[in-house]
């Protein structure tokens, strides 16, 4: 039986107070996709807002980012189904790729929330890479407590956004999360780090979205 997983998407082009281009990360959901298409699994793709999804970081040197800029699944991305209108129940997984645009429109999102908390609740794997985890702050999924506390994972650091966007994002992820009781790890800068606990599977930076699909996918294999 084909599993499906649902990657939840940004449609946020820009942020902070320069207005900084913005989108998601191009390597975050191609990578993914590359990974979890070629193993036969179907992927769908949502967003607050549904439509169009703008992307930053495109390299048409990397043969996965060029294969997807290029294929179908890119044009229903750009098409992408109102979060609201979804039950994440209907899927096996959910994906959030990071970029900066999550920092703007995923992070605190009540549809978002409702999303993750549907999944958890009916025994999905919830996973997010690089800011995509700002997805997991002030989730609660039903015991009063905020879903990350006593949960290993990681994001993108602390010391990898002091030479990317420390001016552009609102907050530091992973301050954050340590602060809502993550047990958050790192890896030094840009090196690939995704950390499992059960079915939340986290991945630190764009190198790691690879990476965390490939974890995914042995999860999903466990479960057929």
């Amino acid at each position: 039986m084909t599993q499906h997983v649902l990657f939840i998407v940004t449609n946020a082009a820009v942020i902070g107070p320069k207005s900084r281009k913005t989108g998601f990360f191009f390597a975050e959901v191609a990578h993914p996709f590359d990974v979890l298409d070629n193993a036969g699994i179907a992927i769908e793709f949502a967003s607050p807002a549904g439509g169009w999804t703008p992307y930053d970081a495109f390299d048409e040197k990397d043969p996965a980012q060029k294969r997807f800029m290029e294929s179908k699944a890119f044009r229903r991305l750009n098409r992408s189904r109102k979060l609201s209108e979804v039950d994440t129940a209907d899927y096996d997984a959910i994906l959030v790729p990071g970029g900066l645009g999550p920092m703007v429109d995923v992070q605190r999102n009540p549809d978002v929330q409702h999303a993750i908390v549907r999944a958890w609740n009916t025994n999905k794997f919830v996973t997010a890479v690089c800011h995509g985890p700002c997805s997991l702050l002030g989730v609660d999924i039903g015991d009063g407590k905020p879903f990350v506390q006593g949960k290993k994972l990681t994001g993108f650091s602390v010391k990898e956004e002091y030479d990317y966007a420390r001016e552009d994002v609102p907050y530091e992820l992973e301050e954050a999360l340590r602060a809502e009781g993550a047990v958050y790890s790192s890896a030094p800068n840009w090196e690939p780090n995704v950390v499992v606990d059960g079915r939340l599977i986290t991945g630190q930076n764009p190198a790691s979205a690879g990476p965390l699909a490939e974890a995914l996918l042995a999860g999903l294999k466990k479960q057929e």
